[in-house]
C-alpha cells in the first residue's frame, strides 16, 4: 500500500514538472515571437517597410496567366518593401472552395487578397471576424495606414460601408474613384448607330412610348438594308444586363431591395414592377424583344451583333457585341434613361463604387503592422498606377513631358492586356486599391466618347439603389433562409410573365406566393440594416 502511494506521489510531481516545462516552452515561444516582431520593426514612412526581411503567405484567386512569384509588379514591390510572399492562387472557379476549406481547417494564409464579396461574403466577414480568425483593421489603419485612413476620413460612406455590426473593419475594399465607367452598375445599353442613321433618327428616345416606337421601326423598316426581316430590335441574355436600365423607366432602382427617402421596398411585388413586366411582355409578343433572350448564351448574342442584326443591345462597350473597331463604335450612342407615367423624371441606378472583401489579415499573421503598411501604398495615386501598369520600363515609360509612353510587348501575346496579366495581379480580379485616374495617360477619342456619354446620360440622373450594409449573424441566417426560394421564384416568374407563359392576370397569385415566403420580415431586416448604416 505504501509502495502504491509512493508511485502515485511520484507520478503527481512528474505531472507538475511536465506542466511547468510546458509553460516555460510556451513562454519561450511567445518571447521568440516577440523577438521576431521586434526584429521586424515597422518603418512608418517610406521604403523599405521593414529593415529585416520577412515572409508572409497569401491566398488569392488566380487568373491562370502567370505564377504570382514571377509577376514583375510583385517582385519589384518585394524589393521595395523587404516583404516577401508565398502565394496560393487556385483558379477563380475553385477559389471559394479552397478558401472555405482553409477557414475550416484553421490553416489559413496570413493574407486573403482580392477575394471579393462573392467569395468572402459580408456574412463571412462578420462570422470569422467575431471568431477571431480575421483581425480588426481599424486600429492598424489609424497607426500604420495613413492613405487608407485619409480616404475613410474624407468619405464617411465608405467607412460606414466596410464597418461591420460589431464596429470593426475586417476587410478593405476596392474603391472606384474617377473614370466614367466607375458609375455603371452593369455595361450600358447601346443603340446601333448605323441603323439610326439609316432611319434618319435625329434624337434618341426619352420616354417609354418613344422607345417602343423606335423598336417598331427597327423591326419593320429594314435598317440593316439586306432586304430581309431579320432585325432584332432588342436583345439580352436572361434580361440581366438590360433589366437595370429599363426598370428605372418604371420608377425602380433595383431588382430586389431598394431604398427611397429612407424607406426600404422589395421592388418585385410593387405595381411599378407589374408595369415593367407588362411592357416587356408587349415587346415580346410583338417580336421587338428577341425570343431567345431567356435561352441564349452571351456568345450567341454577340454572334447576332456581328451579323448587324441588333438595334439595341447591352454590353460593357458596344464593340464587344458588334465586333467593330473602337473608332467605329463611337457612332453607337448610349441608352438615355426613359421616363413614363410611372416615373416622371429620368432615373439611373449608380454603382456604390465600393467592392468589399478584397484584403483581410488573419490571426495567423505575425506581422499585421507591416502587412497593413504593405497594402496602404496601393491606396495612393502612385501605388494605383504601379499596381495597374507594373514597374516603369516593362510596359511603359515616362516621356519628356511626363506622359505615359507604351513600350513594345514581347512576341507571343495577342494583346497588351494579355501581357499585362502576366506582370500584375490587378487583372480580372478585385485587387484592393483605389482606382484614381493615372496621370500621364493620354485620353483617346473613344475614352472621351464614353466620358461624354456617361456625363450626359447617367451621372445627372444617378442614385444608389441601396448602400453596402452588414447584417448580424442572426439576420443573415434569416435572410439566407428566405432567399433560397425567393430569388429563384422571382427570376423564374419574370421569364414566364415576359414570354407569356404566365399571364399578367395572375399577378395577385404571384404576389401572394412571395408574401408567404416571409417577405415582410425580409424587408424588415434590411430596413433595420439600412437604419444602422444611416445612423452610424
Amino acid at each position: 500500500m505504501k509502495h502504491g502511494l509512493m508511485i502515485l506521489f511520484i507520478s503527481f510531481w512528474c505531472f507538475i514538472l511536465m506542466a511547468c516545462n510546458s509553460n516555460e516552452d510556451v513562454e519561450g515561444d511567445s518571447t521568440s515571437a516577440e523577438d521576431s516582431a521586434s526584429e521586424a520593426e515597422v518603418n512608418k514612412e517610406g521604403f523599405p517597410i521593414v529593415d529585416e526581411e520577412i515572409t508572409l503567405s497569401m491566398i488569392a484567386p488566380g487568373t491562370g496567366q502567370e505564377d504570382w512569384e514571377n509577376m514583375e509588379t510583385l517582385m519589384d514591390y518585394a524589393e521595395m518593401t523587404n516583404i516577401q510572399f508565398t502565394y496560393d492562387t487556385p483558379p477563380i472557379t475553385d477559389f471559394q472552395t479552397k478558401l472555405n476549406l482553409a477557414f475550416a481547417s484553421g490553416d489559413i494564409a496570413d493574407v486573403i487578397y482580392a477575394a471579393g464579396s462573392d467569395n468572402l461574403t459580408p456574412g463571412m466577414e462578420v462570422d470569422y471576424g467575431q471568431q477571431g480568425i480575421l483581425i480588426p483593421l481599424e486600429d492598424l489603419i489609424a497607426d500604420y495606414a495613413p492613405n487608407i485612413q485619409s480616404i475613410l476620413d474624407e468619405n464617411p460612406n465608405i467607412k460606414k460601408s466596410i464597418t461591420t455590426v460589431d464596429g470593426h473593419i475586417y476587410s478593405l475594399p476596392r474603391i472606384a474613384e474617377g473614370g466614367s465607367s466607375a458609375l455603371w452598375i452593369r455595361g450600358p445599353m447601346w443603340y446601333n448607330g448605323t441603323w439610326l442613321e439609316a432611319l434618319e433618327v435625329e434624337e434618341l428616345p426619352k420616354t417609354v412610348d418613344e422607345f417602343y416606337d423606335l423598336l417598331v421601326r427597327f423591326r419593320d423598316e429594314d435598317p440593316n438594308g439586306n432586304g430581309e426581316a431579320d432585325e432584332i430590335p432588342l436583345i439580352d441574355v436572361e434580361m440581366d444586363s438590360t433589366r437595370p436600365w429599363l426598370l428605372p423607366a418604371f420608377g425602380i432602382k433595383e431588382w430586389g431591395i431598394e431604398e427611397f427617402d429612407g424607406e426600404v421596398h422589395y421592388a418585385p411585388i410593387t405595381e411599378n414592377y407589374k408595369e415593367y413586366l407588362t411592357f416587356m411582355n408587349k415587346l415580346h409578343d410583338e417580336n421587338l424583344l428577341d425570343h431567345e433572350t431567356f435561352s441564349q448564351s452571351d456568345e450567341q448574342k454577340k454572334a447576332k451583333g456581328q451579323e448587324n442584326r441588333l438595334g439595341v443591345f447591352p454590353d460593357w462597350f458596344s464593340f464587344f457585341t458588334t465586333g467593330q473597331e473602337t473608332e467605329e463604335s463611337v457612332n453607337n450612342p448610349m441608352f438615355f434613361p426613359l421616363t413614363s407615367e410611372w416615373s416622371k423624371e429620368p432615373l439611373m441606378p449608380l454603382n456604390t463604387g465600393i467592392g468589399r472583401g478584397t484584403f483581410s489579415i488573419t490571426s495567423n499573421n505575425e506581422h499585421p503592422e507591416a502587412t497593413i503598411r504593405w497594402i496602404d501604398y496601393f491606396y495612393t495615386a502612385e501605388g494605383r498606377a504601379f499596381l495597374n501598369m507594373g514597374p516603369e520600363g516593362i510596359m511603359w515609360e515616362r516621356g519628356e513631358n511626363g506622359e505615359i509612353v507604351d513600350l513594345d510587348i514581347p512576341e507571343g501575346y495577342d494583346s497588351r492586356e494579355d501581357y499585362r496579366a502576366t506582370i500584375t495581379p490587378d487583372y480580372g480580379i478585385a485587387a484592393p486599391t483605389i482606382t484614381y485616374p493615372i496621370e500621364g495617360i493620354e485620353i483617346n477619342d473613344f475614352d472621351k466618347f464614353i466620358e461624354a456619354e456617361t456625363d450626359e446620360k447617367i451621372a445627372p440622373y444617378g442614385e444608389v439603389a441601396f448602400p453596402e450594409v452588414y447584417l448580424t449573424k442572426d439576420e443573415q441566417d434569416e435572410i439566407n433562409t428566405i432567399e433560397v426560394d425567393l430569388e429563384s421564384y422571382v427570376r423564374q416568374m419574370e421569364a414566364k410573365f415576359i414570354t407569356g407563359v404566365e399571364p399578367i392576370s395572375n399577378w395577385e397569385s404571384y404576389v401572394g406566393t412571395i408574401e408567404n415566403m416571409n417577405i415582410e420580415r425580409y424587408v424588415e431586416i434590411y430596413q433595420a440594416a439600412y437604419d444602422r448604416w444611416a445612423d452610424s
